[in-house]
């Protein structure tokens, strides 16, 4: 009994020690970190999460009471989400806009997809050009890229040129055209390790929407 608590006890003193020195590093790297600016942040690869990562910061904002935005490309109007249903509760800090026809496989209108995709980026403009929001998040912007319905040129030099200073612009969906990833300050790549999909299990409530 004794010797355990001896070994607990110089156990504890070690890591007591440890984390001071982490400590004091810690406190001296933080102290070079001083600039603070907006962010442009994008959430890309083929693993699950990248809209509920960019979403946690959407209800961080709203926490703070800092006015967002969301700009959903490609979901529908007529498919409910948990994120829809739980944003509209707050008017005041959100505006949302659901501006896509849903899956592409399923509209199967091109046409009709791109001049979906152009009045989301046209409305999207206009979010980050204000002086409202502090955030702006940009779902599944990288997958309207992807298909070509907007030219990548054009969405990099807008937000080059007109994202104001203190704005975060967040982008998310898969296969980030490299311009993006490159300009972006904050870049996740969502890496599939599993998938239940796989397994023959289908979508579900409260999980994907």
């Amino acid at each position: 009994m004794t010797d355990t608590s001896s070994a607990d006890a110089v156990a504890d003193a070690r890591h007591a020690e440890k984390m001071k020195k982490v400590q004091v590093a810690r406190a001296r790297m933080m102290a070079t970190k001083t600039v603070e600016k907006g962010l442009l942040i994008v959430h890309t690869g083929t693993g699950k999460g990248k809209t509920s990562a960019a979403l946690g910061m959407v209800f961080r904002h709203i926490g703070h009471g800092m006015p967002v935005a969301v700009v959903q490309f490609t979901k529908a109007e007529s498919f409910v989400t948990g994120e829809a249903l739980l944003l509209r509760r707050f008017p005041d800090l959100c505006t949302l806009a659901i501006m896509g026809d849903g899956f592409t496989w399923d509209t199967q209108d091109r046409a009709a997809d791109i001049a979906s995709a152009r009045a989301a980026w046209e409305l999207s403009k206009e979010f980050i050009r204000d002086d409202r929001h502090a955030m702006v998040l940009l779902d599944e912007l990288n997958i309207v890229l992807r298909y070509g319905y907007l030219p990548v040129e054009e969405v990099v030099d807008f937000l080059k040129a007109e994202t104001p200073p203190g704005k975060h612009v967040v982008i998310t969906g898969r296969n980030a055209p490299a311009e993006l990833v490159t300009m972006a300050d904050l870049v996740t790549e969502m890496t599939l390790v599993k998938h239940p999909f796989r397994d023959g299990v289908k979508a579900q409530k409260g999980i994907e929407f």
